[in-house]
């Protein structure tokens, strides 16, 4: 019963397969390969316009990136004060960027409260070079709590963004996740509300490593290549992440594993609502579910062979955990199955 994380479980099956049929012969590298090409293409389609993609390792990287295409002497990026960027990056935006700064952003169960956003963008004064300029804002989808901004919450924080002249960039480490849970097309959840670049992830869905960013607007990224390659993320045999990415996109497996992963964390969300051990803390959206449990109940959940983490709660959640409980984070997966999320449920029946 493993809900650790989605980065634990392994690639599907089709995607290995993919990497060992490209694995043989030569192809052009640095990311000139007709694979390459062809996966670009195909971006494009599931976009449904002309972008702009560059493949790199990783989500850090993904997200580091994008910050530096858009960097700005005494530069601050904003974003929701427990996006992953500014938690779990150990300040890899500011290294890449060279010093420019993420201001966090307040806002209930990791969305960025559009109010907030412009009272902190009230701080910073033009006029008033001490404090620096505002360079970007960033939201995550889904959010480091599982929950998703609709289609009109990234409308709305994206006309503030262009208000103010600045780019708005999604980190989409569960982009397909927040995507087939809200039933809309690439192209509706980000450019067709405003949103100017994306890190795509595709390791937490089935991929072994593949990330991309891309940009909807393909001169925004002139600068990319450069800052790609001295960041050390430009592969020379960048066709192995194309590999990855052109049997993810074949038939829709992409939107059906994400779909199979959040059908798994709906199922596990449905126990935990019809114990009396565990509470849901709040409903689940992708394929994230939080509880709260007393710590004993936790422990003997772990040595009956299930795992998950310990979790911090939310700023705006914090008065809802107790003395002697946890707040606890389960992850489902495409890998997650029917008989394992039963067996939790009759753990805490």
């Amino acid at each position: 019963m493993n809900f650790a994380s989605d980065n634990w479980a392994g690639a599907h099956p089709k995607i290995a397969e993919s990497l060992s049929r490209h694995a043989g012969g030569f192809a052009a590298s640095y990311g000139a390969s007709e694979l390459d090409r062809a996966v670009e293409k195909r971006f494009n389609e599931i976009f449904e316009r002309e972008v702009a993609v560059f493949f790199v390792g990783t989500g850090t990287a993904a997200n580091s990136l994008a910050l530096a295409s858009v960097n700005r002497p005494g530069g601050v990026s904003f974003c929701h004060r427990e996006a992953h960027a500014i938690e779990d990056e150990c300040g890899a935006p500011e290294y890449f960027t060279g010093g420019a700064r993420l201001h966090p952003v307040d806002g209930e169960l990791g969305r960025i409260d559009p109010a907030n956003l412009k009272r902190e963008l009230k701080r910073f004064n033009p006029a008033f070079i001490h404090a620096g300029q505002p360079m970007a804002v960033s939201i995550t989808q889904a959010t480091e709590v599982g929950t998703l901004y609709s289609l009109r919450d990234i409308a709305g924080i994206s006309a503030i963004c262009h208000e103010h002249g600045l780019p708005l960039h999604m980190d989409g480490a569960r982009f397909a996740n927040a995507l087939v849970s809200l039933g809309a097309s690439p192209a509706d959840m980000t450019w067709r509300q405003g949103v100017d670049i994306v890190s795509f992830g595709g390791t937490k869905n089935g991929c072994w490593c593949a990330e991309a960013l891309v940009f909807m607007d393909p001169a925004q990224a002139k600068d990319l290549p450069f800052i790609r390659k001295r960041a050390a993320q430009l592969f020379s045999k960048t066709r192995f992440i194309a590999a990855q990415f052109d049997a993810y996109f074949d038939g829709g497996l992409w939107l059906e594993l994400a779909t199979h992963a959040n059908a798994m964390a709906a199922r596990l969300a449905d126990h935990i609502r019809a114990s009396e051990r565990i509470r849901l803390a709040w409903p689940t959206q992708a394929n994230e579910v939080f509880a709260i449990m007393k710590k004993s109940v936790s422990e003997k959940l772990h040595l009956e062979g299930a795992i998950f983490y310990d979790w911090n709660p939310p700023h705006s959640e914090m008065g809802r955990v107790e003395d002697g409980e946890i707040f606890a984070r389960f992850v489902t997966s495409f890998t997650t199955s029917e008989d394992e999320v039963d067996r939790f449920g009759e753990l805490i029946a």
